[in-house]
């Protein structure tokens, strides 16, 4: 659009060039402007769709990914406002998305049932959705760099019948793990299948690798670090309800998911329970603690786990993180406002769950949370410190468009080689306690910071 303005403007400019010498002057100077805002600016947003918006089925925080590039094509997922599954692909740099609505349909009225994607090493895309307590749904591209999936198809045929919180992890050797619970809410099992991109075939290397015992479930998230080691955390649940989570775990794979160990080196006797579990920090129950938040590593390796819970009284963010060999917090401390966590199902809450992104190259070591925020207007926003210098948390706002109860998810892969941040943007509302909103589909978007470091001097 801002290319055919320019194109119309010079078309104007050439017929009246002697009879309107002053215009042609102002009309130079609007599109140098114009052209100033669309390239100087660091952040930019794409349109894609327009989308399911009646909860935040489509912006969960446990998604894993809306989101993410490989070859130089970034791929994304989300449902539209009738529920079908919708696939998109562009080519980086690029505002043009080849968008496929595809054969199948979520319950989005039940806001767990997101979509995760993956791309593996050979170029597949997989898919899978719409999970609650319900049956593996699952397909992958019928060829590499595809929108066209295959037909649902099992991937061990292994305890898929009770599948909850699909996640997809890409291996630097190519390879895929998928990490999902077996069971339901306060007694359900950690399962982790891989994929290999020789075979193509998927194996069950964890049928529970963390044991709720029947008493007790475990939330987890994940990072993979550049040499491949697979890091997990986990906060414990007693019952449905969210304020019975209580204390954080760790636990870490360098083998690709097979044997585990603690962050000592200690070997783990599998499954893991709550008595063998490393304490990463206590945390006790009613501490407005949340579930399923993010980690990442820095290059040594060390993970980072954000969360909130809290702190005086008043939730905030807290990263907790292992630094020669002892366990440590930072509490961001710039949140001002209490409430509290109970109850069951999706909740709508002041604040999102965070994500967490590193950068310690440059001498610096750059830890920045992306979340929203009641408090700020519920925008798009990036608390940010130097970890090298033990800088005071700064926040920036990222969008002028408020996003309702959005939580983030971007970019990992992107993020990991080039250090460039796109992230899966829409408004959305959550009724608490898996209520529906009366809405329109609502636009889904892009954001994204080519410079993040440049942007935040």
């Amino acid at each position: 659009m801002f290319i055919s303005i320019i194109k119309a403007r010079f078309k104007a400019i050439y017929i009246n060039r002697v009879s309107f010498l002053v215009p042609m002057k102002i009309t130079f100077i609007w599109i140098y402007c114009a052209f100033c805002l669309v390239s100087c600016s660091n952040i930019y947003t794409t349109y894609i769709g327009e989308g399911w918006s009646h909860n935040s089925v489509n912006t969960v925080k446990f998604r894993k990914n809306a989101i993410t590039t490989y070859k130089g094509y970034q791929f994304i997922a989300y449902y539209d406002q009738s529920s079908f599954l919708v696939l998109g692909k562009r080519k980086i740099n690029t505002s043009k998305w080849n968008i496929v609505k595809t054969q199948y349909k979520g319950n989005t009225v039940d806001a767990h049932n997101d979509i995760s994607i993956a791309i593996d090493g050979n170029g597949y895309l997989h898919v899978s959705w719409d999970h609650h307590d319900t049956a593996l749904r699952y397909a992958k591209s019928l060829n590499p760099l595809s929108l066209q999936l295959t037909d649902e198809i099992a991937m061990t045929g292994s305890q898929e019948d009770k599948v909850t919180y699909p996640e997809f992890y890409n291996m630097p050797n190519g390879n895929l793990l998928f990490f999902y619970r077996s069971g339901a809410s306060g007694r359900g099992n950690l399962v982790i299948n891989s994929y290999d991109v020789v075979s193509k075939e998927w194996t069950q290397i964890q049928s529970n690798l963390i044991d709720g015992e029947d008493k007790r479930s475990a939330y987890w998230q994940v990072c993979v670090d550049s040499e491949g080691v697979v890091h997990v955390s986990w906060v414990w649940r007693e019952t449905w309800n969210v304020e019975t989570n209580h204390d954080l775990c760790y636990a870490r794979s360098k083998d690709g998911g097979k044997t585990w160990e603690k962050s000592t080196g200690e070997t783990y006797k599998l499954p893991i329970t709550i008595e063998t579990a490393e304490l990463a920090w206590r945390i006790p129950q009613n501490s407005n603690l949340i579930n399923q938040t993010s980690m990442c590593s820095d290059k040594k390796g060390n993970p980072y786990i954000v969360t909130y819970f809290n702190e005086n009284k008043i939730p905030q963010y807290q990263v907790i993180y292992l630094e020669a060999n002892h366990w440590k917090k930072i509490n961001t401390g710039f949140r001002t406002s209490s409430f509290v966590l109970g109850g069951g199902g999706t909740k709508k809450i002041p604040i999102a769950r965070p994500d967490i992104l590193m950068d310690d190259s440059k001498n610096q070591k750059m830890l920045y949370i992306l979340f929203r925020d009641e408090e700020r207007g519920n925008k798009v926003s990036l608390a940010y410190s130097n970890l090298k210098d033990g800088s005071i948390w700064k926040v920036k706002d990222l969008s002028e468009q408020v996003v309702g109860q959005w939580e983030p998810n971007y970019d990992m892969s992107l993020w990991k080689s080039k250090k460039e941040l796109s992230i899966f943007v829409q408004n959305v509302t959550q009724i608490d306690g898996e209520g529906l909103a009366n809405t329109n589909a609502s636009e889904i978007q892009t954001l994204e910071v080519k410079n993040l470091r440049k942007l935040i001097k």
